[in-house]
């Protein structure tokens, strides 16, 4: 059974249609690559999986549950949303850290959030935030940050920013982590330590769905790519596949332009 499934995703901004019918699968454990020209709806993709933009029609599917279906009204509401936003953790391209808490707040704060619903939350309080904070620095320390936790975002480079940015996405535990371009706002030298980061993360059959402009990296990270062009799939396969023999020549054309950069 695939951890996610999304069929006929279709996604309009007033006339404007975006996405055009998107179907993709991914199995756990797996990468998949999400690569394109700038405008081609790899990013409204991503933000329809996490509910940051709601579909205009289709479905989406988690471990086999339909978590979201644009015919159902009930599917928007704000309670079902919440709930399914779950299942996914979102890295952004600019890190959207908060600037007044520090590295390992910023780590812990969703789920302190989350915590508090808890019914045994009062009665529990100092030790559940206690094994938090501990589960916070665990997960910096994984990133490489073990000497940056009291540290505060403008005390960090852009590429620690971003390696919070991931501990925080990791704390949640979602069954799929989503990465919208996250090394776009880096230079080289910092792009190369948040690529590890995933790269590690790849290792460790982690879930993910990477929208990334590094087709290098795509190449060698993912276990599927699927390359947008207009709003529509116009290629989806392995990377071997996609990069060295695709079928479409859109595809190839797409490509060329890059490699020859």
């Amino acid at each position: 059974m695939s951890i996610l499934e999304v069929k006929n995703l279709k996604k309009n901004f007033g006339s404007l249609e975006v996405l055009k019918g998107i179907d993709f699968s991914l199995e756990k454990g797996e990468s998949l690559a999400m690569i394109g020209a700038s405008g081609s709806g790899k990013t409204t993709l991503l933000r329809c999986l996490n509910f940051l933009e709601t579909p205009t029609a289709g479905q989406i599917l988690v471990n086999g549950d339909v978590i979201y279906d644009a015919s159902d009204r009930k599917a928007a509401s704000e309670a079902e949303i919440r709930k399914n936003r779950l299942h996914f953790g979102m890295v952004f391209q600019s890190f959207n850290l908060f600037p007044q808490y520090t590295a390992l707040r910023n780590c812990t704060l969703a789920k302190e959030l989350i915590a508090k619903e808890r019914p045994d939350y009062k009665e529990n309080k100092k030790q559940i935030l206690e094994e938090i904070t501990a589960e916070g620095e665990s997960i910096l320390t994984s990133v490489g940050l073990q000497d940056k936790m009291e540290y505060y975002p403008h005390q960090l480079s852009g590429g620690q920013q971003q390696r919070v940015a991931i501990a925080r996405a990791l704390m949640l535990q979602p069954d799929i982590l989503c990465f919208d371009e996250p090394t776009s706002a880096l230079d080289p030298e910092l792009t190369g330590e948040v690529l590890k980061v995933i790269r590690g993360l790849a290792e460790k059959k982690t879930t993910m769905v990477i929208v990334t402009h590094e087709m290098q990296f795509a190449r060698d990270v993912s276990d599927q790519v699927l390359f947008l062009d207009g709003g529509m799939v116009a290629e989806y396969g392995t990377p071997e596949q996609v990069f060295e023999h695709p079928w479409e020549e859109r595809t190839r054309q797409f490509l060329e332009r890059y490699f020859n950069q």
